[in-house]
């Protein structure tokens, strides 16, 4: 695989979790102004998946050529239509509705300690279905990263003085973990199969029939008119930039990286939530803050090197 293929994977991969990591803020701001939490995962997926199948109309057949491992797959057959539904239920509604409700129920430190079991997860799985060898140099990444994750998450927890949590939500967002490696590693090979927008536009389609009836009724209640253009604006952002765009650049490295190297890049979400407290003045960064970003970084540098079979 061309270096330059493997750099652009890394650094979509970076970019997605990047703008996830702003999301947290973002959407949390939306959520206690008004929209529910079932609200944002259902404008999450309806307004992801209007902006899906509008951008097909605008890719052509030798651009999505271009992004696919077989040559653009633009017709798809009803076997892979079933595994594009799957794909919606484990990636899309399980992950994002056990997430958002167990979230608001549970506290965000609890939350965010249990996503840092997401690479190790996806490790096993990997190595179940995709045949990945779990060697010494994997491990000791996803500890690395793991140890990293949590101390900063810890070192948060002890300077806000969080809620503790709750039982049924800790379950509720372990699910969602579980839900997302599975996502990773089972649609790996279609992932490769298919362009990115043909992917993705049929993915958030089958979301979205799921979605709607576990949110028709909060959202014939929803007092639209009560929402202030600054809240709209926030669930706008999660929807366009934190759902639309961010899966682009997550399918992007997708397709060239091992599930396991995708899933520790969910250890830069609390480096970035940690970068941004700092310059808003909400957290001071010490050696300690330091000491946990370098040790992410040489979790995602150790896992990444490690020999597996594919790139």
């Amino acid at each position: 695989m061309a270096n330059g293929k493997v750099v652009k994977a890394h650094l979509s991969i970076f970019s997605a979790c990047l703008i996830w990591g702003l999301m947290s803020p973002i959407g949390k701001d939306a959520m206690n102004n008004g929209i529910a939490g079932i609200d944002m995962v259902a404008f999450r997926v309806l307004g992801a998946a209007v902006l899906f199948w509008i951008a097909s109309l605008f890719t052509s057949r030798t651009i999505a050529s271009s992004n696919s491992a077989e040559g653009g797959h633009t017709k798809v057959p009803p076997r892979d239509l079933c595994m594009l539904a799957l794909a919606a239920l484990l990636g899309l509604v399980c992950n994002q509705c056990c997430f958002t409700i167990g979230l608001s129920i549970t506290s965000p430190i609890n939350a965010s300690i249990i996503t840092t079991i997401l690479p190790i997860i996806t490790m096993v799985l990997a190595a179940i279905f995709l045949k990945e060898p779990v060697t010494g140099k994997k491990i000791i990444g996803v500890v690395c990263g793991a140890a990293g994750a949590l101390i900063l998450i810890l070192a948060s927890a002890r300077a806000t003085g969080s809620k503790s949590g709750n039982l049924a939500g800790d379950i509720l967002c372990l699910v969602s973990q579980i839900s997302f490696a599975c996502y990773l590693t089972i649609f790996k090979k279609l992932i490769q199969k298919y362009d990115i927008i043909t992917f993705d536009k049929w993915m958030f389609l089958f979301g979205s029939v799921m979605v709607i009836p576990l949110s028709y009724s909060h959202l014939m209640e929803l007092q639209w008119s009560a929402i202030s253009a600054k809240t709209w604006g926030e669930t706008a952002f999660v929807v366009v930039g934190s759902t639309f765009f961010a899966y682009i650049l997550m399918m992007i490295g997708q397709k060239s990286l091992r599930p396991t190297v995708v899933s520790m890049y969910n250890y830069v979400q609390p480096v970035v939530a940690c970068v941004v407290s700092v310059i808003a003045g909400l957290a001071v960064f010490g050696w300690l803050q330091g000491a946990a970003i370098l040790l992410v970084f040489a979790g995602v540098f150790l896992v990444t090197a490690s020999k597996g079979r594919t790139a």
